[in-house]
Formats: C-alpha cells, structure tokens, sequence
C-alpha cells in the first residue's frame, strides 16, 4: 500500500491501481458513504482512495474557469481528523485504503480533473456539498457525443449515497452510469413477479417493449422489459433510469427498481392505465368526468413545468402524448415513459435559443414540426405536443389533423360538436377557453407558443377549480 501521510507521490496515471475514489469530508454523510461502498462496490482484499478536497482559490490562477490542482498527502493533522474515521470501516472488511488530498481552486474542478487524469471508473460521494461536482461529472459521462469524444478516453461509472438532509446510512445507493438511485433487481426476481412474462399479466405495449402487470414484495408493479433488438434500447432504458430516479413530483410515475441486466424496469402500479385508453374507453369503461379531464391537464402542466425548470439544465420530455400519462383509481395522472428526454443547456429555457439535435425524436403527430425540420430543440418542443393532448383531452379525437379540425369548428361556430360526446354537461365556454389554449400551444413556431409558466399553468388552474 502507498501511504500517502509518508509519500508525496500521487497515483500515477496508468499506475494500475485502485480506481475506486471515494471523495470525503469530516462530516457524518461520508462515513454513510463510505460504508455503502464497502458494502456494495469493494471487494475483501480490494482498494480504494479516499480523497479529501482543500480549497484554496487565491493560491490557484484560474483559467477559463477551472483552477489547477495538485495532490498531496495529508497531513498528521487532516490525517486525524478527516481520515483515521474511515479506516476502520475499510479494514474491517480487508479492504486498503490510502489518502490523498488534492488542492484547487474549488472542489468540482480539482475533483474532476483528478477523475478525468487518473482514469478513475468509479467515484463515490456523499455529501450535499459535492453537487456541483455531481452535475459536472454526470456532464462528462451523459453529454453531447462530441463532448464526450473530446473529453473522455472511455466511460466511467459514478457511484453515490443519497445527499438529502434526512438521510442516513439506509440511503439508497446511485449506481448507473451516472448519480441515480434505485433498487436492483435479478432476473429471477422478475420472472418470478410476473410469472415468466405469462402474456395474461401483459397491460401495454410502450415503444420500447411490452409492460407486464406484476407482483414484488406484495406490491402490484408495472415491468417494462425493454426489447434488445430495438436500436437504441439501452440507451432508452438507460435515460429512463437517469430521469425517474432523480427527480421527484407527484405527477410523474415513480421507478421502483431495475433490472440493468435484462433491461427491465419496475415501476409503481397505475389501476387506470394510460390517459389514452381511458379517453377512448378502451374495455367500455365509463367516461373521464370533464372536472377531471381539467384537473388531469392542470397536473400534466405542472409537472412539465417542473421538469422545464430543473437545474441545472432543464429536461423537455420529446414524447409527450396520453399514451404516456398513467392514471391511479382516483384519477391522479402521472407522466411516464421518459425515455427520450433529454437534459439541455439551461439557455434553451430562453425562448429565443434551441439546442441543436441530429435526428428529431418523438411520435408522429406530437412532434413538434419546427424541432422536426430543424432539430433545434427547446423546451417549447414539449409546449406543441401538450397542446395536442389537451385538444384530445376535450375531444377524444385521434391527434391526426385534430387542431385543424377544432379550428374549422371554432370558425364555423359548431365548436360545441367537436367535443367529448360521451359527456353532456361540458361548460361549454370555458371548454372553449381550453380549445384556443391548445391552438394556441400547436402553433408551427416556437417563438409563438404560449409560456408555460404564466399563461398556460394559469389558465388551466382556474379550470381545475371550476364548480
């Protein structure tokens, strides 16, 4: 073993040693982290370095943003009092462990910098203070391809403990590609759950692969197996890992665990089904009453907006369609199926400023048509596909040439005959209202779609409320 308190000598790139880092502090959140990495990631006889970041930022010139670090072993002082905690934990299961402090302008770009030097493949932290180097690093290995090529020679594995406040050493572990948390499953675990995908037990069938009904720990859940000979699976299922394991609201659809290997993915159960199915009554089901259908679009806008004001980039859905919002017994909708959701820069919440994609993503008649013929992406791609749903949300009509159709009909003073005939007591002008929300979120250009925030939200809380 190196030990760092007698030698000066960081490990050299290419050494061959440990390439577990496990970032720490003298706070209580990394003997949480330290103690989930021995018990998940270490091996017995296996190694790690657990490194200490000193800041330091007048001593440092920074350029372009980012200060030059340098590593050091620590001092018979930080040796104490940053160090001696986590070497027992360590020992007590074989495990080596040597200690390095690096100095730098600040922590995310000394920590970064060691990662992307030392080819490091797992890091794992565990205090609230290493966000910022949370959302670099998940930058480096989830962004643009061309950001990837030129900064990283391979992959690396990120792993963390759970951050918040509340937390203690139960947390939950983030373990893929990226910071996310969830639940591993084994294979066995799923065929057993969904008696080995008996097709009786099948409840839809998404883009990506079939969703089963089943059963973990008494529990009803959805399992999604995601197909491996469709293009891109992993990817999709990969994504739909990141998003639903990081953020948290009421209305979007809660990932309970997976299953990497086989790509399956287990979600909570949804009794209603898709928003889709129960708009066109599939199974003679009754009606949607249209004070839920308002509630049920209020919802939608609410959780958009939240995913449209993440930090640090904001995520725009790209699928947004009442095939992918999930309803429970009560009617609560929920946004599921982010598989093509992608992170962007945060000026693309800037009406005037897209991000530019290879290839539009998305479903026919959802899309929106200036991110299809210009793949500029922007959070008001979401914006058209909303307004696609909310005009079938009042009309349960197929999307196809629905926009026009409800404005033939607003023209032609017959709009009344275009909405929901299953329902006869509609508010007939305030389902008006709606209609020329929608119209008005479907427009061809971006520029010209409503906000989000203080147009559409608004209008759509005060039809909730509707007595």
């Amino acid at each position: 073993m190196v030990d760092f308190r007698k030698s000066a000598s960081a490990k050299p790139k290419n050494s061959g040693g440990p390439t577990t880092v496990i970032a720490v502090t003298s706070g209580r959140k990394s003997q949480y982290a330290i103690q989930w990495a021995v018990e998940h990631i270490l091996k017995k006889n296996s190694s790690c370095i657990l490194i200490h970041v000193q800041t330091n930022p007048l001593s440092n010139k920074i350029i372009n943003g980012v200060g030059p670090s340098h590593c050091r072993p620590p001092t018979e002082e930080e040796w104490q009092r940053i160090f001696l905690p986590f070497r027992g934990l360590c020992a007590r299961k074989g495990i080596v462990a040597t200690e390095l402090v690096l100095q730098g302008a600040n922590v995310t770009s000394a920590l970064t910098q060691y990662v992307n030097e030392n080819y490091i493949s797992s890091v794992i932290v565990g205090a609230s203070q290493w966000n910022s180097f949370i959302s670099i690093i998940d930058f480096n290995i989830l962004g643009v391809d061309e950001y990837e090529k030129a900064k990283l020679s391979r992959q690396k594995t990120v792993h963390a403990m759970e951050n918040e406040e509340n937390q203690g050493a139960s947390s939950s572990a983030y373990i893929y590609k990226n910071i996310v948390p969830y639940r591993r499953y084994n294979i066995k675990e799923i065929e057993i759950a969904t008696n080995y995908f008996d097709i009786d037990l099948k409840i839809g069938e998404g883009g990506y692969g079939p969703v089963f009904k089943g059963v973990i720990d008494n529990t009803d859940v959805a399992i999604k197996a995601v197909r491996p000979d469709i293009s891109h699976g992993e990817r999709q299922f990969n994504q739909e890992v990141q998003v639903l394991s990081t953020i948290t609201h009421p209305n979007m659809v809660l990932l309970i665990g997976a299953c990497p290997e086989f790509g399956c993915l287990v979600y909570e159960y949804m009794d209603y089904g898709s928003l889709e199915d129960r708009l066109f009554r599939k199974g003679n089901t009754p009606p949607i009453p249209w004070k839920i259908r308002f509630r049920i679009a209020s919802e939608i806008a609410t959780a958009l907006l939240y995913l449209h004001q993440l930090k640090p980039e904001p995520l725009v859905h790209r699928d947004l369609k009442p095939a992918n919002i999930l309803l429970d017994r009560t009617y609560l909708s929920k946004i599921g199926d982010v598989g093509l959701a992608r992170l962007v820069p945060p000026s693309v919440a800037d009406k005037t400023t897209q991000y530019r994609l290879t290839k539009a993503a998305g479903t026919f008649c959802y899309i929106d048509p200036e991110y299809q013929q210009t793949g500029l992406l922007g959070v008001k791609s979401d914006i058209y596909s909303f307004g696609v749903m909310l005009l079938q949300i009042i009309t349960a009509k197929p999307p196809m040439g629905l926009a026009h159709l409800v404005q033939s009909a607003i023209d032609a003073g017959s709009f009344e005959q275009v909405l929901d005939p299953s329902l006869n007591d509609w508010p007939v002008e305030d389902a008006l209202s709606c209609a020329k929300l929608a119209l008005k979120c479907c427009e061809m250009r971006k520029r010209d779609r409503p906000s989000l925030a203080t147009v559409i939200l608004p209008e759509l809380n005060r039809l909730r409320d509707l007595r």
